[in-house]
């Protein structure tokens, strides 16, 4: 969700006057995506590379995701949202931790769109994370090397109980990954989308939506093997 600081910095405004915004569009967003059919949607909220903003945006960010979070709780219930997170507690403040399991224990119930918010997410890190749990087990004994392949390895991730992203969208034209899922993103279609995040709407959604269904995802395959297993 790309772009903030820029539509605020357009219009003279404060960098949290965008974040504010952002809050807006993501309520948006999420609202569409429920009404689409979608099962999941992730939002990069906040990466680990962005502990390194001025402190005092970064202080600005924690409040307005506890005030976000708290205010938005009932919608999603009344929505049939349920919510997740993915990314490092470990770094973040007891009220920043106790906010989102609040809100994940309230939600669970849920069977509708499942919102996960990546919150001091960042990929290598996940990836990281889930070498050492490897290889802490094959030391253990408890697995055996011959055995892991990218299946096994999918479990150890923050996301092993979410399917891997069809689509990535990013706002604001930035043509980079900036470390978001790298391992699951192998096979997404990627749409950079021009519009500031603040301002992206159902509209730009399903718009991008309609360029996903236009493309030919092969996974490996020619577009004539993908021709002969619709006939059959």
């Amino acid at each position: 969700m790309d772009g903030n600081g820029r539509w605020a910095h357009e219009r003279r405004l404060p960098r949290i006057a965008g974040h504010n915004e952002g809050v807006r569009a993501v309520r948006r967003v999420t609202e569409a995506a429920g009404e689409l059919g979608i099962n999941t949607l992730t939002l990069f909220t906040f990466s680990s590379e962005n502990w390194n903003r001025p402190s005092s945006e970064v202080s600005a960010l924690m409040k307005l995701f506890i005030k976000s979070l708290k205010n938005e709780i009932n919608d999603l219930n009344k929505n049939n949202v349920r919510l997740k997170m993915i990314g490092c507690k470990n770094s973040l403040s007891k009220s920043v931790v106790s906010e989102l399991e609040s809100g994940i224990v309230s939600t669970s119930g849920n069977t509708g769109l499942t919102l996960n918010l990546a919150f001091n997410y960042g990929s290598r890190q996940e990836i990281v994370d889930a070498t050492k749990k490897i290889a802490n087990q094959v030391k253990k004994g408890e697995l055996n090397p011959e055995n892991i392949d990218e299946n096994i390895f999918e479990k150890y991730l923050y996301t092993f109980d979410l399917p891997d992203p069809d689509l990535l969208i990013r706002t604001g034209g930035e043509f980079r990954i900036s470390n978001f899922m790298l391992w699951q993103i192998a096979y997404s279609e990627i749409i950079i989308y021009p519009k500031y995040w603040p301002e992206f709407s159902k509209e730009d959604l399903i718009q991008c939506i309609m360029n996903y269904q236009t493309r030919e995802r092969r996974f490996g395959r020619t577009s004539e093997q993908l021709k002969k297993d619709t006939i059959h």
